[in-house]
């Protein structure tokens, strides 16, 4: 959640579609947003989706051992080899993705891309047997927090600072996280 609202700070235009698609689909009288909210607002989905493209809760995957001898891509793997996937560099592979670094949601408008561990170029909880059993609940998590976060509450920088200014680094093994703490001012709108 933090990546997302770090990437839409960073993109006032894109927090601003987001937000606004939100209140008009929500309405403007909402006590509180419900599981019953969640799939109404499609940019939100496009805003998740690149989010876990550039932000993938985990960069590496849980290894995979070969059971026999296989050739991946001309490479030969022997059999009990461990395997990494590191799904933080699929998610910015030139070959891939169009400006790779650039967070971008519309570039999955009619693509049949998603993270449920069905297309290999967005990987964020893994695929098959393996993928994060956690997958569904973090989802609705993730999900209903941006959804009070955007509908609740316009975000502004603290004074002096200006989107660009906002950093980006990255810190972490296990886990990606921001190196330097996200700060937004919080303006309640309902």
């Amino acid at each position: 959640m933090i990546w997302a609202m770090t990437e839409l700070a960073r993109n006032p235009k894109l927090m601003k579609k987001v937000q606004d698609e939100i209140r008009e689909r929500l309405g403007n009288n909402k006590e509180r947003i419900t599981e019953e909210d969640i799939g109404k607002v499609p940019y939100l989905d496009l805003v998740i989706k690149e989010t876990f493209r550039l932000h993938p809760p985990v960069p590496l995957l849980l290894p995979r051992e070969t059971m026999a001898h296989i050739k991946v891509q001309g490479y030969d793997i022997p059999p009990k080899r461990r395997i990494l996937v590191n799904a933080w560099a699929i998610g910015r592979d030139p070959k891939l993705w169009t400006n790779p670094e650039d967070f971008n949601p519309e570039r999955f408008i009619d693509s049949p891309v998603d993270y449920k561990g069905q297309h290999f170029e967005l990987l964020p909880f893994g695929s098959g047997r393996r993928i994060c059993p956690g997958m569904a609940i973090g989802l609705v998590t993730f999900e209903l927090g941006l959804l009070n976060l955007l509908y609740f509450f316009d975000w502004k920088l603290p004074d002096g600072m200006t989107h660009r200014d906002i950093d980006v680094e990255e810190a972490g093994t296990l886990t990606i996280v921001k190196k330097v703490p996200l700060k937004l001012v919080p303006v309640r709108v309902y």
